[in-house]
């Protein structure tokens, strides 16, 4: 089945989440966060990720509630920060969150990073937030193999969701592997390389092989191969442009040729050596 925008994927807890949604990381709280989600929503986007850490999820429930979309077809992530790891602490968290978002429930709550000794009792938290309603469907972000690993050798719950810094430039096959033997949706932050990458000569070629934007061939790249992706922007024509990947596809060998770029670039938080 050929994928649109309304395409989703289904978690291993059955929730349907969309594959392309809007990322608000660095966007201004108040009204550029607020014009930025209500532009998506009015286009087609129904997935937007915001975090505790990034200030605007107060911003982000207010245009939600005001975009005249049904709140049962917005998909909303929000993540427990570093400093609010533990039981009891992420229970509190969860519940700032969700006074700020002004949502009856949140979609999807990740733990944003794998913070030595306290995360498994965050995990712990996460499963009980799940279990009464208040999300549907938890996860972890910035995580590798091992720290997987060792969540799910300490927990019979499986997370929902793995969101790490995924393009072609950071291919991280070895984790997309991981994921799916495990049925975690592997989820792309950062899949423009926040721009450093866009002039690179491979992915200018394949651009113009298909009459695309750079940004189009990394979100369509992301997207074959079987990930989540929420490419960030405040302005209307970049958020209109990220979502126009659904009317072409990239073949086999334009994949390989993506996919041969690796350099282990992180733009963001590299969490190899996270203890």
């Amino acid at each position: 089945m050929a994928l649109t925008i309304a395409s989703t994927s289904k978690l291993n807890s059955g929730v349907e989440m969309p594959l392309l949604g809007l990322g608000v990381y660095q966007t201004s709280p108040g009204r550029a966060t607020e014009e930025a989600v209500k532009f998506a929503l009015k286009i087609g986007y129904r997935h937007i990720d915001t975090a505790s850490l990034y200030g605007n999820e107060e911003s982000v429930g207010r245009a939600v509630r005001e975009s005249g979309v049904p709140r049962e077809q917005v998909f909303v992530t929000t993540k427990l920060w570093n400093s609010d790891h533990g039981y009891e602490a992420a229970l509190r968290a969860f519940e700032k969150s969700q006074r700020r978002l002004g949502l009856d429930y949140v979609d999807l709550y990740l733990i944003h990073w794998p913070v030595s000794q306290l995360r498994d009792e965050s995990w712990r938290a996460l499963v009980e937030l799940q279990r009464r309603g208040s999300c549907r469907a938890i996860g972890v972000s910035n995580y590798t193999v091992r720290h997987l690993d060792e969540l799910l050798g300490g927990s019979s719950v499986v997370p929902d969701i793995d969101q790490v810094e995924f393009n072609p430039f950071l291919y991280q096959e070895e984790l997309l592997r991981y994921c799916k033997d495990k049925r975690i949706q592997l989820e792309a932050y950062s899949p423009l390389t926040r721009g450093q990458r866009l002039r690179d000569p491979v992915v200018l070629e394949v651009a113009r092989n298909y009459s695309k934007s750079p940004a189009q061939i990394l979100i369509r790249w992301s997207l074959q191969h079987g990930l989540v992706v929420i490419p960030k922007s405040a302005r209307p024509e970049r958020i209109r442009e990220n979502s126009e990947v659904f009317d072409f596809e990239i073949s086999t060998a334009d994949m390989s040729r993506l996919d041969s770029l690796g350099e282990n670039l992180h733009m963001d938080w590299d969490p190899t050596d996270a203890v």
